[in-house]
């Protein structure tokens, strides 16, 4: 009897193994697994490791209160972005109202994104499993961490900054994949409407990068004229409505038009910028494409439209609308739109033995992978392995914000920071009139988002002590720095008409009389002086008409309040 269960239960081993692999093999499996993930990260009190720009975290939820109180996005308060991510960070905060930001606004765009690539793996999946998992699984990698794949700061954590960038770049993925492997016609249409008007919705970019895409789909003959001319006016008609309804799409472009007059930089310059940070895919996919011209010779019976559809005119074109977008980008997956081409190169070579460009395209298409693989996996990595290691932050005032972790001398060197700025403020006031940061990186020093943190959570706590000694309850505040948690954090009314993350740089557009009226109306104005720098400096002096007629309350070492009379 024993060796029949023995016999029985070898052969039942390859039966079980061939079942897992049969699941492994099914997009569902994949997907749903995902989606759990998903759900758990932000059901759960998950802390995380903090990483660089932390701060700019704070903008969703700033956006999310001001949403719920009323204000619409672009139009009560000048944003840098569309209102799509917003409205999607937002309902998905009523759903999990303790998640951690950092997974909230990560995963803002998968409402979204999720059910446009399921429809895009059924498709696929009819006629091949195998290229639907190469879609797939690689985009489930690049949704399910917030991480750039270019690092700002040495020590593991994740990046706190680029949260619409990844959206864009995972939309452009989607987009490239419907528009190379998607064969049913009217899908094909849908999903350039829905992805293209997404694009535009979260940031402006997308849609330059994804009509670009579109267009040569066009002369490539993957996409009929007709349809993609039927794609354009159903695009126009959703924002027609939106426009006509609330009148958010001019609005939205004024606000671009505005962040465009404000960043001066030339396109040469930026690209310069982007080749520098990109060298390890954009020269590789340099050479893939030499390789490719190379191999294209030698076929007899080319015409200019085989080429258009071939990898190679393919590659082209990914490679020239994904650098129109990322040139406007700052932190972001960069380039990963070029995976669904790598994947048509693949499927173009991998049976050519003959060819004697054959390995030589086909190692050149893993040099442009592998390098964004490599450092997402690696940095995702080294976050989840050194977290355990990490201290938790004690500030509770903060709420989900606070929930992060990092190394515990960095830990003990912000606690020092913040003592050190309330101490010795007048050195910091004399490195603003050179206008310079206490550090050439400041804001991408993990220990500084932890002393910022601290900050916050002194003026918080200096806040509630200040209402109960007064019995006053204000009914607002505005920060004079690059965010402002204080109207989420104590549910109060954000003034409208204020930008969403004041960059002296970048997105500080010009003082309005509305803008004026609607801080006159707000109880307290507050300057955050740890430290006392040159940004905080220039955004004081940029709303100087705002504050300086108001009482001046000294709320603790690190705070002052302009109280309204």
């Amino acid at each position: 009897m024993t060796t029949v269960d023995a016999k029985d239960s070898h052969a039942m081993r390859p039966m079980a193994q061939a079942f897992w692999l049969r699941l492994a093999a099914r997009p569902s499996v994949w997907m749903t697994a995902f989606l759990g993930f998903v759900i758990a990260g932000l059901a759960l009190p998950v802390r995380l490791p903090l990483g660089p720009n932390y701060w700019d975290t704070d903008i969703y939820l700033d956006a999310i209160q001001r949403i719920r109180l009323g204000q619409i996005p672009n139009i009560d308060f000048f944003t840098s972005i569309g209102p799509l991510g917003f409205y999607l960070a937002s309902w998905m905060g009523s759903l999990f109202p303790q998640a951690q930001p950092a997974l909230l606004a990560n995963w803002a765009v998968l409402p979204v994104a999720l059910p446009l690539m399921l429809l895009i793996i059924r498709d696929v999946d009819r006629r091949s499993r195998g290229m639907a998992l190469a879609l797939l699984v690689p985009f489930l990698f690049l949704a399910s961490l917030p991480i750039n794949l270019h690092s700002l700061y040495p020590s593991p954590g994740f990046d706190g900054f680029g949260y619409y960038n990844r959206h864009v770049a995972l939309l452009l993925y989607m987009l490239l994949a419907a528009l190379l492997f998607v064969e049913n016609r009217v899908l094909l249409t849908v999903l350039v409407i829905l992805l293209m008007t997404s694009l535009f919705l979260i940031k402006v970019t997308g849609p330059v990068s994804g009509a670009a895409l579109v267009g040569y789909a066009v002369l490539a003959g993957r996409l009929r004229f007709r349809d993609a001319l039927l794609a354009a006016v159903a695009v126009i008609a959703v924002l027609g409505v939106l426009e006509l309804t609330a009148g958010l799409v001019h609005a939205y472009l004024e606000d671009v038009l505005t962040l465009v007059a404000l960043n001066s930089a030339s396109f040469v310059s930026r690209f310069f910028t982007l080749a520098s940070i990109k060298f390890n895919v954009i020269v590789p996919c340099l050479l893939l494409l030499g390789a490719l011209a190379l191999a294209m010779r030698q076929r007899p019976d080319v015409t200019l439209q085989s080429l258009l559809a071939s990898p190679l005119g393919w590659l082209c074109a990914s490679l020239f609308a994904l650098v129109l977008g990322e040139t406007q980008n700052s932190g972001s997956l960069e380039f990963v739109g070029l995976w669904p081409v790598l994947l048509l190169v693949l499927c173009d070579f991998r049976l050519r033995y003959g060819d004697p460009f054959r390995p030589y395209v086909l190692v050149l298409v893993m040099a442009v992978a592998l390098p964004s693989a490599v450092i997402f996996f690696e940095r995702g990595a080294r976050a989840l392995i050194a977290a355990p290691r990490y201290t938790a932050l004690d500030v509770p005032s903060v709420g989900p914000l606070g929930r992060v972790s990092l190394k515990p001398a960095l830990a003990a060197r912000s606690a020092s920071m913040i003592e050190h700025y309330a101490k010795h403020q007048e050195a910091y006031e004399d490195l603003v009139h050179y206008r310079q940061l206490p550090s050439a990186i400041l804001f991408s020093e993990i220990d500084h988002q932890a002393t910022w943190l601290l900050e916050l959570q002194q003026g918080l706590d200096a806040i509630e002590r200040w209402e109960t000694a007064n019995r006053r309850q204000l009914n607002g505040f505005f920060a004079l720095d690059f965010i402002n948690p204080f109207n989420h954090r104590l549910k109060r009314q954000p003034p409208r008409n204020v930008a969403l993350g004041i960059d002296v740089d970048r997105t500080n557009p010009a003082v309005t009389p509305e803008m004026l009226d609607a801080l006159r109306e707000t109880d307290a104005i507050l300057r955050p002086k740890c430290p006392v720098e040159f940004k905080r400096a220039a955004i004081a002096a940029h709303f100087q008409q705002a504050w300086k007629d108001r009482r001046l309350v000294p709320l603790s070492p690190c705070w002052d309040m302009y109280l309204r009379k």
